[in-house]
């Protein structure tokens, strides 16, 4: 089916039972075009595209919030030029579906360590943050340069250092302080993480945010996830008995 005939939510999807919240680690562009004997490059275009359309698709579906895994820490181990196609990419996409996706009601946020990232690169992600900063219609998480591991270290060491100054009981620290300190703070935790490719792990991808969430993983690679690949991933989160720890109360009677 083409997306066309997806623009409204499929009705046989419960728009009560949606997750509110889909996170996505978008794998395979490299192996995708290697398929077709183009350059790893060609992949990583023809994601963006795939990307731009399921920002979209989430929006027409009444999906809150997409947070998407765009560059890893350990990524920088990838061949120079093309970590430095991803940042030109990066920008590019920025400066061109900036002032579309704040039509739309897009409000941008990115997480990761920002600060090695290029300068200009740096600039046009501070843009699109405060422009679209009052943007209530989806909220569009990127994360780039970002390690969980990392991102957990840096709360603790945050938090330590309040406790060394005197401004914080240790008594005081528990779950919910520690996520204040995140780079996610104040967003909800993904309802449903989607992994393409073929690959069965969470790669260092909020790995304290997924604590609850649903996984679905899929063999097609990520140039290819088109809405018909997204319904078949929210068809199977449905039929999912969220319990959270709990009994199911069919069971517990």
């Amino acid at each position: 089916m083409t997306s066309k005939l997806f623009s409204n939510l499929p009705t046989d999807l419960d728009p009560h039972r949606l997750p509110q919240h889909v996170a996505v680690i978008m794998d395979g562009n490299g192996r995708w075009a290697t398929s077709k004997g183009l350059p790893r490059i060609a992949g990583h275009r023809q994601g963006a595209k795939t990307l731009k359309e399921l920002l979209r698709c989430c929006k027409d579906w009444g999906i809150k919030a997409l947070t998407v895994y765009a560059f890893s820490t350990e990524n920088w181990r990838r061949p120079i030029q093309e970590v430095d196609f991803l940042m030109r990419l990066f920008e590019q996409m920025l400066k061109r579906e900036l002032a579309q996706m704040h039509r739309e009601g897009v409000r941008i946020s990115f997480i990761g360590d920002l600060s090695i990232l290029p300068k200009s690169l740096q600039v046009e992600m501070q843009h699109s943050m405060t422009q679209t900063l009052q943007n209530q219609a989806i909220h569009f998480t990127v994360a780039v340069n970002y390690g969980s591991r990392n991102e957990i270290t840096k709360a603790c060491l945050q938090i330590a250092e309040l406790v060394e100054r005197g401004e914080l009981n240790s008594q005081e620290v528990n779950e919910n302080l520690v996520a204040q300190y995140l780079d996610t703070a104040g967003t909800s935790e993904p309802d449903l993480l989607i992994r393409t490719s073929g690959e069965v792990r969470l790669s260092n991808f909020l790995l304290w945010q997924l604590a609850y969430t649903e996984m679905y993983f899929t063999d097609i690679l990520w140039p290819d996830f088109d809405r018909m690949a997204f319904y078949q991933a929210l068809l199977s989160y449905q039929k999912r008995d969220r319990r959270f720890g709990k009994l199911n109360t069919s069971l517990s009677a």
